[in-house]
């Protein structure tokens, strides 16, 4: 034994990815007592500037954007409760297809192995015992998530550390709810074509293939407040527009599938600490 607290490390893409998938999680575990550790890998340059303006469009300017977007996951840090805020700084990729993929020190061009090995030294100082980040897809297939998720993996192997690791998911049962609640907001909103319909169908798990049931819905509040403090991103208007009481019904839950663990701790399972406390 030894007084080092538990700790958790979240390895997410861009400002406001904390708060969409790891939300609840965060603010639930700091609030145990739990060291939370977020590292956050690129400066979220690619997301919308002020007014709404997008990439590539005249007038956005990617630097600036970059500092309003760390400025807002401040923000997010101090709603969470998030004892410890790691910036990589590599410069947002954009959706994939774009051009900016290809950009010189775009975190997609980024060499595993470099990434990695920035991520190994935060983990062999932090020395989380749970450590939570994307699947192969990135669950939707953003590259900046696909590579996080590469990165994060190969800086495990590098460690001599064994913590639980999780994948963000999401039950197949919630994407069909959260697809109702759409329509709901935007009844004139055009049925996906069958591609698309498709695509959307394979985002998530079925159900009894999920690990890990973590319910946060105390914690809905918080994460609904971080995800405000995102104000900059219009995509996070959606969620905000359910207001508080359907947002925690509709995001109260967080799931996840362990894929590593030394502890034997059973499964289905509704704590990313069990079986270490």
């Amino acid at each position: 034994m030894t007084d080092r607290p538990l700790t958790l490390m979240a390895v997410h893409a861009h400002p406001d990815d904390e708060a969409t998938g790891t939300g609840g999680i965060l603010a639930r575990y700091a609030a145990e007592g739990i060291r939370t550790v977020l590292v956050t890998c690129t400066d979220g340059g690619c997301g919308d500037g002020p007014g709404g303006v997008k990439p590539g469009d005249p007038g956005h300017d990617p630097a600036a954007v970059a500092l309003i977007r760390r400025q807002e996951l401040e923000a997010s840090r101090d709603v969470l409760k998030i004892s410890d805020l790691e910036m990589l700084d590599y410069a947002d990729s954009g959706m994939m297809g774009w051009p900016s993929n290809d950009a010189p020190g775009s975190f997609w061009q980024t060499p595993v192995e470099e990434g990695a090995a920035r991520l190994a030294e935060l983990m062999r100082h932090y020395r989380p015992d749970v450590v939570v980040t994307y699947d192969e897809n990135g669950f939707y297939g953003h590259p900046d998530h696909i590579q996080a998720h590469r990165i994060t993996m190969a800086a495990l192997e590098m460690t001599e550390l064994t913590p639980k690791v999780y994948w963000t998911t999401m039950p197949r049962s919630g994407m069909q709810r959260f697809g109702e609640i759409m329509r709901e907001f935007h009844p004139d909103m055009p049925e996906p074509d069958p591609a698309e319909a498709a695509a959307m169908a394979e985002i998530g798990l079925p159900d009894d293939e999920i690990t890990t049931w973590v319910d946060t819905t105390a914690f809905s509040g918080q994460k609904f407040d971080a995800l405000a403090a995102h104000a900059s991103q219009g995509e996070n208007i959606f969620f905000l527009k359910m207001g508080r009481e359907r947002f925690g019904e509709l995001m109260g839950m967080e799931t996840f599938v362990r894929v590593q663990d030394a502890t034997g701790a059973a499964v289905p399972e509704n704590d990313l600490f069990a079986g270490l406390r």
